[in-house]
């Protein structure tokens, strides 16, 4: 995972002083886009703690969907988890939920900034909520109707309901006065977006698509965004990294669809108003919210110089989702839990016809006793006759 920070776009919507220090301390240092994206968050050391060994940010509390999701639906009634093998294969202690072989990209930014793992909401408690807490869940979205096909799911509102419970627990030990000027100095990452697409609007059974074109719905979901961002912002946070929406008509769910194996120009153009309504909102943030630093992580550039160059990072194969050896690979989770899903559906299939060979059976078996019985009453008739003779 490290190697995608290596190829990170940052599209940082601030002023062009800011946008100068960015180039300058790439160009000076070396500095991957994202260690500086994390400097200019944080104001501290480029790795890990600063000076004197303090993490470089107190906390990061997350927000999102599968792809930063550690666990959260592992006790929901949900078709969307990953608490089994071969997620986790490379990870110390095996599956814990996360939709990868190992890290997500939300530990490695932990990691980054001298942070423990993550917990997830399901999970933390007491002083484990310090240092953050991960919100995401599978299947989630902005509109709540979304992922209802794989049934338990966390939304996104459901999900800042679940910060406003942990506020509450620890301003219940640090103060309401400490907990606000913690938050201002906290990392919240939120990557939402794209099971809106995935499962809702190029899905048959919803009826969106059939409500909306293209640059309607993204208005309605960036709409329904800034309010809950908006609401994030007003609970304290001030430091945001907000993910754009990747190449997801290059994902293996889409290019399984395509009769030549390539990706779905048609599904990458239909996101595209989704990112460029979402960069709009950040800088009307940036700008109107006091105190507020919004940055864009531009997910669909990360992706497209991975897939362009994947051999240069490590990856032999940007189409298959699973292989003997993981880490060569540019999806590892075949984007998220739409196999979960194919896996239900074909055990499902598999019992109704393991079910539909036992009834046969069955059917044969009575058929061979009732035939068995009328040759024995048969046999049983010319005993009688040849006796009455």
């Amino acid at each position: 995972m490290c190697q995608l920070f290596n190829c990170l776009c940052i599209h940082i919507i601030t002023n062009k002083t800011t946008s100068s220090l960015l180039t300058a301390l790439m160009a000076k240092f070396g500095l991957s886009p994202f260690l500086v994206l994390l400097m200019l968050l944080s104001g501290g050391a480029v790795r890990g703690q600063d000076r004197s060994g303090r993490e470089m940010v107190p906390a990061m509390f997350i927000f999102g969907d599968s792809l930063i999701d550690n666990g959260n639906n592992n006790n929901l009634p949900s078709f969307a988890k990953a608490n089994y093998f071969p997620y986790g294969i490379d990870f110390n202690g095996g599956p814990t939920g996360r939709f990868s072989n190992g890290y997500t990209i939300v530990d490695e930014i932990a990691e980054l900034l001298g942070l423990p793992l993550i917990p997830a909401y399901s999970e933390a408690s007491g002083n484990q909520m310090l240092h953050g807490v991960n919100y995401a869940s599978a299947a989630a979205g902005i509109l709540d109707v979304t992922g209802r096909n794989f049934v338990g799911r966390i939304p996104f509102d459901q999900q800042l309901r679940n910060f406003e419970n942990t506020l509450n627990q620890i301003s219940g030990n640090i103060g309401a006065v400490n907990m606000a000027a913690a938050l201002a100095q906290c990392i919240f990452f939120v990557g939402m977006g794209s099971n809106d697409y995935l499962n809702n609007y190029l899905m048959p059974n919803y009826p969106t698509r059939n409500q909306y074109n293209g640059q309607q719905y993204a208005d309605l979901l960036v709409q329904t965004y800034n309010q809950q961002l908006t609401r994030l912002y007003n609970l304290g946070a001030r430091k945001f990294v907000i993910a754009g929406l990747g190449l997801m008509g290059c994902i293996p769910s889409i290019l399984a669809q395509s009769m030549s194996g390539s990706c779905s120009e048609e599904v990458n153009l239909l996101v595209q108003p989704f990112n460029e309504n979402v960069k709009n909102m950040l800088s009307n943030f940036n700008s109107n919210l006091p105190g507020a630093r919004f940055i864009f992580a531009d997910t669909a550039r990360m992706f497209q110089e991975i897939l362009l160059n994947a051999r240069s990072y490590g990856h032999y194969s940007h189409d298959k989702s699973l292989a003997i050896t993981p880490s060569k690979l540019t999806y590892n989770d075949a984007h998220k839990s739409n196999n979960n899903l194919k896996h239900k559906q074909e055990e499902d299939a598999e019992e109704k016809e393991e079910d539909a060979n036992a009834d046969e059976e069955d059917a044969k078996e009575e058929e061979e006793e009732e035939q068995d019985a009328e040759e024995e009453d048969t046999e049983e008739e010319e005993e009688d006759t040849d006796a009455e003779k």
